[in-house]
This record gives C-alpha cells, structure tokens and sequence, in this order.
C-alpha cells in the first residue's frame, strides 16, 4: 500500500539492474541505502523493526520474511512489499501518538503480505516495475508528475477496497494477539482523516492516504467490525509497549524544509535532491522554487553566482554536448571537461559581449538524472582574480549531501512537553519555529484539529 501525499513530488523511475536477484521491496531499501533515504536515527530504525517483528510472531510467520523501516520523508506514508519489506515515512510518525498506533499502522502492512493482496490482485508484476519509486524527491515545483502507469497508480490506489479492509482486520487480529490495544486501528483512522481535512481546508492540496484510509468515513462500520472481532482474541491485559513512545517522538526530525531547499551558514542543502554546495564566506544566498542565488557582500554590482537544476538531456550528452547542443552556447572559451568530486562537469569562460560585467563563467555538473548549471559573474565592481578562486571553491564544494547534512539541515524538531494549565494552541503557536499555518498544526500533530485546547498535565507535541 502506498499514498503519495500531494506535495512537491516528481517521480523518478531508476534503473535496478544491480539487484537483479533481489525482491521488489529489497531492490527499493538497497536503492534508498545507498542514496542516504533511510532515516539516520538507529533508534528509531531498532524501534520499528522491534515492533514489527513483535506483531510477525503474533501472526505466527517466519520473522526472516519480514524487514521494517523508516523512511527520511515528511509525507504521511507507508508501504509494504510483498516480500515482505515495509516502509514507514517519519512525516506519518509524527501524527501518531502511541506505539499501539504505529503497531497499527505496521499491522496493515503486515497484513497486506501475509494476504498475498499484490498476488491476488494480479499486480506484482507491477511491483516489479516501480522498486525505483525512493526515486520519488520533493522539487519545490509545488506539482505532482502526473504517472498513469499501472506501478504507479498501484502504489497511490493501494490493492482495492476489499483487500484495504482485509489488511485492517489482518492488523487488528496482529495487535490484539501481540498484546496491543486493537482499537488503535480505529485511531490511526482518525488521525489520517484529520490530516486530510488539513491538507483539503487549509493547505488547499488533495490528500489521501490510500486503500481504507482514503476511501472510508471515521465511522465506518465494516472497520468497527473487523476491530469488535479482533477484540474478542485479545490478550487478558495489554503488554507493555516496547519502548516509550513520547520520548521516543522527541527530538524526532519534523518537515522537510531541507528536502525543498534550505540555506543555512551560507551553504544551500536540498534534501531532496541531496546536494550540498557552499558559497563564499559573507556572501548573502536565497534561493527560490527555480534558483538558488549567491551575491557578494556588495551585491550583484560585485559578484554572484547562481545555479539552477535542469533535466538531463533525451540522448547520451556530455556535459560540453549539452552546454554546445542542448544549451546552444557558442561564446564559450577555455571549455574544459572535469570531473567534480565524481561527477562528470564541463567549466569554461563566456564571451562578454554586452553589459558592465568584467567576466562571466559558466559551468554544469551531472549527478543523477539532472543537470546543475552553474553561472558566474563579476560586476564592475568586482576582483576578476578573487572571483576565479571564490568560483571554483564554489564549484568544488557540489557534493552529495551526507546523513550528518540531514541532521544539520533539518533544524525543526518535534519536542514534547507536559501542557500548562490555561495554554492554548494559539499562545503555543506564537512560540513555535512554525512558519505557516502553526496553530492549525499544532492542533493536527495533537489530534485536536480543528477544534480543542491542551489539558493540563497532558502530554503534548511542539515544534522547534
């Protein structure tokens, strides 16, 4: 099962000729290992997997059949294979509220590999086909690459809703044997619905998690249905959780501000597309959804240096072909092709044919399927041979970005706190690190959207 939450996404398929061997699901967390998908925290990797494993044993399968994850997205997400790998985004952590929840959530997908749904349902071979969906990387373009393949429309439909309904009451049985309350199916439910109301009411983005989620009212009864049975194979007395879940949740990396571009200490990270380029020191940087845009401390007048992400061409270029034949540049001089750590690039002068500038450079780097163009210029009063060394410092700090980047470069973090008496989410929201729309997160991320205020002495979620 798979939704893709409405925003900024393009999909990418990439080629998996390596893990030719492997399962579709293994292929994809192969993919998202190398490429630094994974979320860097090994205690919540530990946790999921802990619970995961907990809920196979009571479904009485082979644990080695099973691999559980978390996948570093902020999208409301997960997923399963069938064989037998699940995904959990960190965006679709941070709404939950309990481990019984996210048992909850895990059981569903357990259920939909022990169901056999993508077999029955005649779409592994679709499976097969979209193993590259880690390629999926939010662009800030703010529109989602229309994909009417049948992998893809599999993994934001999910198998139907017949088998959505057999997955829930699959879980509910899983989390009642495993000594989890059997009634957290019913709210994830909630939570998921009242994301979407956010997403519809106040982001004005569609929003569906798929299968049952997306298709069936908080109060429908089949689901009901299936929890009342599930109860009746329920444990004595609950277990203990296996962890603790609210300080578990703290600390827990909220958004992806860095997935859609971030500057911070004059370097741009991008999540999304992992990159990392840093400018020169006291340069002012801004980026936009199209361009990221170094100025020197005096301005344009001085210096700047801007990049762009363009699409890789349709043939086989080099970097020099697509700059001549894509790029249609004929005032390039001392052309050179290089490689910048690793990745193919093409560097040279251009003419200055008009304008104050006393030199402009040009340069474009292949990482992946994109293309960053690179341009430079110093203005009239700017240091030509200062500029040469800022420009190609520039250019040599283009890297992939590292886990430890993430960690930098997502400053907002989820922090748990025991609510005061008399505060409201609106006192709250002024204080919060949120930009947009902060009371009405704060109330989603508590299960009091749209309406409710924090009790004293319950536990709450901030943002920081």
């Amino acid at each position: 099962m798979k939704i893709v939450h409405a925003c900024a996404w393009t999909v990418l398929l990439i080629a998996l000729a390596g893990f030719a061997n492997a399962g579709p699901g293994e292929k994809a967390y192969q993919e998202m290992r190398e490429k630094g998908l994974l979320y860097p925290d090994q205690r919540w990797q530990d946790y999921v997997d802990v619970v995961g494993r907990r809920l196979v044993q009571a479904a009485g399968a082979e644990e080695s059949e099973f691999h559980f994850y978390v996948i570093d997205e902020s999208s409301v997400n997960a997923m399963a294979f069938p064989d037998g790998y699940i995904f959990v985004h960190r965006g679709l952590i941070t709404f939950l509220r309990s481990e019984d929840e996210l048992a909850g959530v895990i059981g569903h997908e357990i259920g939909h590999v022990i169901g056999s749904h993508a077999r029955r349902s005649n779409q592994v071979g679709a499976f097969g086909q979209i193993a590259g969906f880690i390629g999926a990387i939010l662009t800030g373009t703010g529109t989602v690459a229309d994909l009417a393949n049948t992998a893809t429309n599999t993994l934001r439909s999910g198998y139907g809703r017949a088998f959505e309904l057999e997955a829930d009451a699959y879980g509910a049985e899983f989390l009642a044997k495993a000594g989890y309350n059997s009634l957290a199916m019913i709210d994830v439910l909630h939570v998921l619905k009242d994301h979407s109301l956010f997403s519809r009411n106040v982001l004005g983005e569609p929003n569906t998690y798929h299968g049952l989620f997306s298709t069936h009212p908080k109060n429908d009864k089949r689901l009901y249905d299936a929890v009342a049975r599930a109860q009746d194979v329920n444990e004595a007395e609950l277990r203990d959780p296996e962890r603790d879940f609210w300080s578990m949740v703290d600390g827990l990396v909220y958004g992806n501000e860095a997935a859609t571009g971030l500057v911070k200490e004059g370097a741009y990270y991008h999540g999304g597309l992992r990159i990392v380029v840093r400018f020169p020191e006291q340069w002012t940087v801004g980026n936009t959804a199209a361009e990221v845009i170094g100025n020197a401390p005096r301005g344009a007048a001085e210096a700047s240096i801007s990049i762009q992400r363009l699409e890789a061409p349709t043939d086989n270029q080099t970097p020099e072909e697509y700059v001549t034949k894509t790029l249609k540049r004929d005032d390039i001089t001392d052309g050179q092709s290089t490689e910048i750590n690793g990745y193919p690039a093409y560097v040279g002068n251009i003419k200055v044919l008009a304008g104050n500038a006393q030199a402009r450079r040009i340069a474009v780097i292949f990482k992946d399927r994109s293309v960053y163009l690179f341009r430079g210029e110093v203005g009239a009063l700017g240091d030509p041979t200062a500029f040469d060394t800022q420009w190609q410092d520039t250019l040599r700090s283009f890297r992939a970005m590292t886990a430890d980047d993430l960690q930098l470069a997502s400053s907002q973090r989820i922090r748990v706190q025991m609510a005061e008496p008399d505060v409201t989410w609106a006192e709250l929201a002024r204080r919060s690190s949120l930009k947009d729309h902060a009371e009405e997160t704060l109330r989603l991320l508590n299960a009091q959207y749209p309406a409710g205020e924090p009790r004293a002495g319950d536990m709450i979620k901030l943002v920081e």
